[in-house]
């Protein structure tokens, strides 16, 4: 088992978000007034994987685009984690954060 320096992350995407279909349909429990959030896991620091997004560096369209802050309250009691942790925790944290109403894209 890898040392554990995998994340899970957080990033709050602007409202614009939902003007794509795409996104829409992947989120037809999201409720009004609640956030709209990409999950993702990285090897990387999370800011410095938000910031490569950002750069569009191996950059997801909608946290490059729409991509405000990092949410560090949803995610950092997880980290650090080994990669297969973190492939599953990115997976049950956007399943968690889905079923309280979020609209969620994960990596």
């Amino acid at each position: 088992m890898g040392r554990p320096h995998h994340h899970v992350y957080v990033v709050e995407l602007d409202d614009r978000v939902w003007n794509s279909a795409r996104f829409r349909r992947a989120n037809p429990g999201w409720q009004l007034g609640r956030p709209f959030v990409y999950v993702g896991m990285t090897g990387l620091d999370p800011d410095v994987r938000f910031d490569k997004h950002k750069a569009g560096i191996q950059a997801n369209a909608f946290v490059q685009q729409h991509g405000l802050r990092l949410l560090p309250a949803l995610y950092e009691r997880y980290n650090p984690m080994t990669y297969k942790e973190a492939q599953s925790m990115e997976v049950e944290l956007g399943l968690h954060l889905r079923a309280l109403g979020y609209g969620v894209w994960q990596g």
